[in-house]
């Protein structure tokens, strides 16, 4: 369906035409029309002509936290803020899809010496998970692409100013 103009779409005449379907309004011929769901998937490549953009999710490590579960499907970025009192457990994420990438910054509250030990999805180069930077308010970085549903390839970097 690559650069069909709404004018060309076909007209939605009654509800049972809006089974998995965005409904578009055509101004100039006055009516609604429609666009399938399954237009909408391709498999083609993509050029982007304008940068591409996405969050970066506030994630907050309560002083009682001894665990952390990231969603991948909700972000591709994430900010960590660490106020636990005891070391926290970055858990395996839920929702990995092969190819996917992304960072986290890990920050050190006003307090710092806060410590993360990482699940066994996490495999960092040299095979050892890295030390976190404790000063307060350190920032850190992991950046990551996910390289199977059970293995995230991961780049550590520290103290960040």
């Amino acid at each position: 369906m690559a650069n069909v103009k709404i004018t060309e779409l076909t007209a939605q005449t009654t509800t049972a035409d809006a089974t998995d379907v965005i409904p578009v309004v055509d101004v100039s011929a006055n009516e609604t029309k429609k666009i399938t769901v399954a237009n909408l998937i391709t498999a083609q490549a993509r050029t982007f002509t304008a940068a591409q953009r996405g969050e970066i999710e506030d994630v907050a490590v309560a002083a009682g936290d001894t665990t952390k579960q990231l969603d991948f499907a909700t972000a591709n970025n994430f900010a960590l803020t660490l106020a636990n009192t005891a070391s926290c457990e970055l858990q395996n994420p839920t929702n990995l899809v092969a190819g996917q990438s992304g960072s986290i910054f890990i920050v050190q509250d006003s307090t710092g010496s806060r410590l993360l030990t990482y699940g066994s999805y996490w495999d960092f180069a040299g095979g050892t998970a890295p030390t976190l930077s404790t000063a307060a308010d350190a920032v850190d970085r992991i950046d990551l692409i996910v390289r199977s549903t059970t293995s995230i390839h991961a780049v550590f970097t520290a103290n960040y100013s």
